[in-house]
């Protein structure tokens, strides 16, 4: 099996100063690429800022004889970090959106400085370095994006409204530049890892840190981002050794007829149909949703108009 490498590729990874992006910039920096390590050095609660974090990470990398420079900016000045990428390797690859923060509360005590906090890191923050490195990736007729979003945001969780619904928000993001930028080679995939981090390392014992490190995911985002990868729109979740692909559901349904008004009362008394996944398929893409609306109802929705 040949070794997936990344020579002469360029790796933006942000919030790579601790945890699970470390991981990420000390692996794409052993398989051969130039990597940015960004990091605004704050706490996991999105307060204060240092350079030395990333500044340790970037060490660690060229004492290995690897290649990395440093840059401390937050996300949402997500041009500046795919500048110090273009300042110092004149090229993007790989963007691995990674940074985030955490301000759990119930929805009732939830401030508006809470909402916007999170907001402003996860889904601004992505926002800025990816439109920042798009123009890029399609000159070059390359690129590799890995969006993180969170089985928080995928199922929600309590006590994390602001924070599921921003990952939520990338998921969208990560699957509709999946469709954009594939016919200039640009790749978007969306995990949701489970990975040890200083925000978790108060709260999980000993053995359950251990088996959640974040070289576990690792893997994932390596194989994803590979020159020879084809996976693209793709929503994962990964930890502790697992790897599984995530997509959604529709069930069957059930088709009234158009010829009539349909009541709420008639939608109760089907209701155990409309729910029953018997006969589900996949819910791929919004094609797939005309198409099994179509299907039900007799009518081509994707017809237009001679």
């Amino acid at each position: 099996m040949n070794q997936i490498r990344f020579d002469g590729r360029v790796v933006v990874v942000t919030g790579a100063g601790n945890g699970l992006g470390r991981a990420y910039a000390l692996e794409f920096a052993r398989r051969g690429a130039q990597v940015v390590v960004n990091d605004l050095g704050g706490s996991g609660h999105g307060e204060g800022q240092s350079a030395t974090a990333a500044d340790l990470v970037v060490a660690q990398i060229r004492s290995a004889g690897g290649q990395a420079v440093a840059n401390y900016d937050s996300v949402e000045f997500g041009e500046r970090i795919i500048e110090t990428a273009l300042d110092n390797y004149s090229r993007v690859d790989v963007v691995i959106n990674n940074a985030g923060i955490l301000r759990d509360s119930s929805f009732a005590k939830m401030t508006d400085t809470d909402w916007q906090l999170i907001y402003r890191v996860h889904v601004d923050g992505a926002y800025k370095v990816t439109k920042a490195a798009w123009a890029t990736m399609r000159e070059q007729g390359f690129g590799r994006i890995i969006f993180t979003t969170s089985a928080a945001g995928l199922y929600g969780n309590f006590g994390q409204a602001n924070y599921s619904s921003a990952k939520s928000a990338l998921l969208g993001l990560g699957r509709t530049l999946a469709i954009e930028g594939a016919r200039n080679n640009i790749y978007s995939n969306v995990i949701a890892p489970i990975a040890g981090s200083r925000l978790t390392e108060t709260i999980w014992p000993e053995e359950v840190l251990k088996a959640t490190s974040p070289d576990y995911v690792v893997p994932l985002a390596i194989k994803l981002c590979a020159e020879d990868s084809t996976e693209n729109g793709g929503v994962f979740e990964v930890g502790a050794s697992w790897f599984a692909k995530v997509r959604t559901e529709r069930s069957k349904g059930v088709a009234f007829g158009i010829e009539n008004v349909v009541s709420a009362e008639q939608v109760a008394e089907r209701w155990s149909d409309i729910c029953d996944f018997g006969e589900s398929e996949p819910a791929e893409d919004v094609l797939s949703t005309f198409n099994a609306v179509g299907r039900m109802v007799g009518i081509d929705l994707l017809a237009t108009k001679k």
